[in-house]
Order: structure tokens, then C-alpha cells, then sequence
């Protein structure tokens, strides 16, 4: 009841409460915290997705990898199946680089200690790049309830000064000066809210990207360092024929001994 008196004694097509009349009442602090909350917002939701095109790219790249990558006669020939600025492209160029520069070295440094660094280079590169923006998230997500706080008491101190200056203590004039400082702290858990969630998102695809990219280094350190002859089996596609394994038999023992092509 009160609510529909006030807002029909003000003026027609405005509203009495809300987020503007809370700026208006706010004054300049007020709407300097808006104005970095809205700014906090939008930067997190171009990082949020900034990051999963990157990460779905890879994602992609990884996909590539494993349906075409090792069945080629040299890791050059692989590469050339890949993206040109593909993660997993530059992961066997710095591997393949290494090899090559080892033969330059003077000191006596053991090959695979050489080749090892060099791949955790290039990995640790493209995690860091990955993870370039989240630190940003996590600001957002631990600081935007405390600037939209601030915010609150700014609003409220300014209403209660304003109420103590009228003399009018009755509840009409409290609660809509006090209702409309509340709307930053609740602008602040907006903001907050999906940077905590799309930091926690971003961060596990990182960890299963990271994951996969290791393996991948592992598997070129390894045809790297035998010279081709040790590279990932092949996967068995579901439904596809099992050839039959061969058996011996020695005396007093029978069984199936797979050999390895």
C-alpha cells in the first residue's frame, strides 16, 4: 500500500525506487562504484569467453592430433598436418629445434635432459598463455562484494544524513533510501558471482589441456630420443576385427605371447 502511494505521488513514468533513483541518491561515490562494477563485469564475460575460444581451439587441435599426427613417416610431416600456430605444432618444432641445436653443443650434456627442457619450455609457454586473464576473474570474484559493500554504507550513511537533516524517522522514509543502498551490495554479488564460476570452469579445461599436452610432449620426447622407432600405439577402434595372436607352447606351459610390430 505504501509502496503504490509513493510511486503514485511521483511523477508520471518514474520510478520512486530503483537502480537510478539509487545513483541519484548516492551521488558521485556511488555511482563511481557502479560504473567499476559495470566496468568489472563486461571485462570478465570478454575474458570468460575470450578463454574458451582458445581453449576449444586447442581442444580441436588435440582431436587432430590423435586422428592423423602419429601415423606419419616423421615428425615434420606430422607438424605439417597441423594448424601452423597450433599448440601441439609448436610443441614438436621447439622439440625438433632442440635436437638439432644439441648437435651445436660443446659441453656435455645428456640428450635427454636437453630435449626434456627444452618441451617443458614449450608447454610451460602455452599454459601461460592459457592461464593469461584468470588472475583477473579471481579479483573480480574476491573483490566486488567488498566495492559493492562499500558502496551500501556510502548509500546508506548519505540516506540516514539525509533523514536525521528532515526530521521524518517514520518508515516510509527509511526503508526506501536504505532498500535503494542495497542494490550495490547486490550489484556487487552479480559481478562476483560468474567470475568466481567461470574462473573455476576455465580452470579445470586448463588442467585437462595441460594434461593433454603433456602426454603429447612425453610421446615426442620419446620418438625423439629413439630416433622414430618408439612412438603411441594406435587405439583400437570399437568393432573394428582383432587379429589373432600368436601362441607358443613350452613344455609344461601353454599360452599366447603378443608380439610387438
Amino acid at each position: 500500500m505504501l509502496t503504490t502511494i509513493l510511486a503514485a505521488a511521483a511523477p508520471k513514468g518514474e520510478n520512486p525506487y530503483g537502480l537510478m533513483q539509487a545513483l541519484k541518491e548516492g551521488g558521485l561515490i556511488s555511482q563511481t562504484v557502479f560504473a567499476i562494477l559495470v566496468l568489472m563485469l563486461f571485462v570478465s564475460l570478454y575474458i570468460f569467453f575470450t578463454k574458451i575460444f582458445e581453449q576449444q581451439k586447442i581442444i580441436n587441435q588435440a582431436k587432430r592430433v590423435r586422428a592423423s599426427f602419429w601415423s606419419s613417416n616423421s615428425l615434420r610431416e606430422g607438424a605439417a598436418k597441423l594448424e601452423k600456430n597450433s599448440a601441439y605444432r609448436q610443441i614438436v618444432d621447439d622439440g625438433v629445434q632442440a635436437q638439432e641445436q644439441y648437435k651445436e653443443l660443446t659441453d656435455p650434456v645428456e640428450a635427454h635432459d636437453w630435449l626434456h627442457g627444452s618441451l617443458a619450455r614449450s608447454e610451460g609457454v602455452i599454459n601461460s598463455a592459457l592461464n593469461g586473464g584468470l588472475a583477473f576473474l579471481a579479483t573480480v570474484g574476491a573483490t566486488a562484494p567488498f566495492i559493492g559493500l562499500f558502496g551500501t554504507v556510502i548509500g546508506i550513511y548519505r540516506a540516514l544524513i539525509k533523514i536525521g537533516a528532515s526530521g521524518q524517522a517514520s518508515i516510509d522514509a527509511v526503508a526506501g533510501p536504505v532498500g535503494e543502498a542495497l542494490i550495490m551490495t547486490a550489484l556487487g554479488l552479480v559481478v562476483a558471482v560468474p567470475a568466481v564460476l567461470g574462473y573455476n570452469f576455465l580452470q579445470r579445461r586448463n588442467k585437462s589441456i595441460a594434461e593433454g599436452l603433456n602426454t603429447f610432449s612425453n610421446d615426442v620426447l620419446g620418438y625423439l630420443a629413439s630416433d622414430g622407432r618408439v612412438r603411441p600405439a594406435k587405439k583400437v577402434v570399437a568393432g573394428a576385427p582383432v587379429k589373432p595372436v600368436a601362441s607358443t607352447t613350452t613344455a609344461g606351459q601353454t599360452g599366447g605371447v603378443p608380439t610387438r610390430s
